[in-house]
């Protein structure tokens, strides 16, 4: 399953999370993302009322071939629920094992959230190596460049607080990836979105 983030981030490292939105204000946001190139979208679960903006984005991806996330799953419970709603793979904001096993066993590739080094060892020693950096911009990009020491097998994605301008720093730190959410509102911003996907390819 790590190979699915491999993958996916191969075509530019940006996500796009969307937390909060209505049903017809997640899917045009989705589709902005994906006309940007951006191959992985996370809708927030954090409570029931988010589920039918996931179940609305998961139905837009299938019929442009795009693969929805399900993002803030934080019990074993959820994952069941995001699975049968259709997403492609999950995001937490902390690392709980229980979550990474309900993943694994439905074959979910997990990106838990870390920000500290017991954390990391601990999501390593769970077979995890593609994890969030949460929150991005509380830690800072140098958080980045001194956890990149003693863990260079490990990929993170920079999310929480980033927007275009400041997620530059955090790939110049070392992230391969990270995550915007209100950038993809702002027209102004989409230019340096599309110059940052553009950076890998």
């Amino acid at each position: 399953m790590t190979d699915f983030f491999e993958q996916a981030f191969a075509a530019g490292p940006v996500m796009g999370i969307f937390r909060g939105y209505d049903v017809p204000r997640t899917v045009d946001t989705c589709e902005r993302a994906w006309d940007l190139g951006i191959e992985l979208v996370e809708v927030t679960v954090q409570d029931p009322t988010a589920m039918p903006s996931l179940r609305a984005a998961v139905a837009a991806g299938r019929e442009r071939g795009r693969v929805v996330g399900a993002g803030t799953v934080t019990s074993a419970e959820q994952v069941a629920e995001v699975a049968a709603a259709g997403a492609a793979f999950t995001v937490a904001p902390g690392l709980l094992p229980e979550v990474a096993e309900a993943c694994r066993e439905r074959g979910l590739p997990h990106l838990p959230g870390v920000a500290t080094a017991t954390e990391i060892s601990r999501a390593r020693a769970l077979g995890l190596h593609w994890l969030k950096a949460f929150p991005a911009a509380q830690l800072g990009a140098g958080w980045i460049r001194a956890q990149r020491g003693p863990f260079p097998d490990v990929s993170f994605v920079a999310t929480g607080g980033l927007d275009a301008h400041s997620a530059a720093d955090f790939l110049a730190a070392g992230c391969r990836a990270v995550a915007v959410g209100s950038a993809l509102d702002d027209p102004e911003q989409l230019p340096l979105l599309a110059r940052l996907m553009g950076a890998t390819q």
